[in-house]
């Protein structure tokens, strides 16, 4: 058998310049339209974090996880505690973010370890139950002592800053004019890229090996001498701190965060774009990510003239025809391309036994 063949080092490379220079470029471009273009596609590179954090339990793994979101709120309550006026403290950010992120991976060792021997539905109802305790902890954290704020949130959360180099406010850089979200963006696509690069090696490890072979079969994987136990912890442990990493940045953008920010439909979107784009395949959850999340902002700019246009008023709630979306992207996925938009070699290949 001929070995795959590769794309040419010139072509390779030329790609590889392009879309930098796209990502260069794209804030600047946003900007003509607006600069809440430039906030959405903050957020959307904020799901993809998410959604790659998730590829490593879901995808790499093959564990379910339909509380995800929790390890969101755990990483943006952590930065708004410790860099807010809420307990008077005001951490920089680069001690923060870490901290947040080894917040997170303690409790995805903490939701891991009761879950060991636990598969399919019963894992995906005690993953569920997890993400709902949590929301309901940051809900009631506020009596007898105040830790959350309960329901009304956190408000004043520093920004990000490096001395006098606010990441929140207007800026002149080498003559170009950077807004808030412009900064905000570049430093994303910068922790973006460092967390793909982190996957990409993941998968092609003895790690990634091992947690391949503990999706196919647990059984087998433990008697090739696989230690099991520990690996899935890691799984958790590693999806949780992209996860925290995420909520502080979320955190520090939104400059103020409530338990209402992560609820369970969160968790359910986050799956969805794994799925969507295909597990086990970076580049798939990447596309994946980055079309669910700017759906809702898309229709929320053309459901409602669309509708004036044509009935005179509003009969349909952006929110409802972006989840009739959601159920309708993923049966049809399941049916037509199971594997997803970009499937992974070995899923697609697995799929294909299981259906001969």
């Amino acid at each position: 058998m001929s070995a795959r063949a590769k794309p040419p080092p010139v072509v390779f490379w030329s790609a590889m310049v392009l879309i930098v220079a796209v990502l260069i470029v794209l804030p600047f471009a946003l900007t003509q339209i607006g600069t809440t273009w430039v906030r959405v596609t903050n957020l959307a590179l904020l799901y993809v974090m998410l959604a790659l954090g998730l590829n490593i339990v879901v995808g790499f793994a093959g564990l379910l996880d339909l509380g995800y979101i929790a390890f969101y709120g755990i990483g943006a309550y952590t930065y708004a505690l410790l860099a807010s006026p809420h307990f008077g403290l005001h951490l920089p950010f680069w001690v923060i973010l870490p901290i947040g992120a080894a917040m997170a991976s303690l409790f995805g060792v903490l939701l891991g370890a009761p879950t060991l021997k636990l598969r399919g539905d019963y894992l995906a109802i005690v993953t569920l139950g997890f993400g709902e305790i949590i929301r309901i902890f940051l809900n009631n954290l506020a009596r007898p002592i105040n830790i959350t704020n309960g329901p009304q949130g956190i408000i004043g959360i520093d920004p990000f800053r490096i001395d006098g180099f606010s990441f929140a406010s207007y800026q002149k850089i080498f003559g170009l004019e950077f807004s808030g979200p412009t900064k905000y963006y570049y430093l994303i696509v910068a922790l973006v890229a460092v967390i793909i690069a982190l996957n990409l090696r993941l998968q092609n490890s003895r790690i990634g090996r091992a947690w391949e072979a503990i999706r196919e079969d647990e059984t087998a994987a433990r008697a090739m001498g696989i230690n099991t136990t520990n690996l899935k912890l890691l799984a958790y442990a590693m999806g949780a701190s992209f996860g925290g990493l995420a909520g502080g940045v979320f955190a520090a953008i939104q400059e103020f965060i409530s338990p209402e920010s992560f609820v369970l439909v969160e968790s359910i979107m986050v799956v969805s774009m794994v799925v969507l784009g295909g597990m086990g395949n970076v580049w798939g959850v990447v596309l994946g990510a980055v079309l669910l999340s700017f759906v809702p902002d898309i229709l929320r700019f053309t459901v409602q003239p669309v509708q004036q246009w044509m009935f005179g008023r509003m009969l349909i709630e952006p929110e409802v025809i972006r989840m009739l979306l959601f159920g309708l992207a993923l049966v049809l996925v399941m049916l037509f391309r199971p594997a997803g938009l970009l499937p992974s070699a070995v899923r697609k290949r697995e799929l294909a036994e299981r259906a001969e």
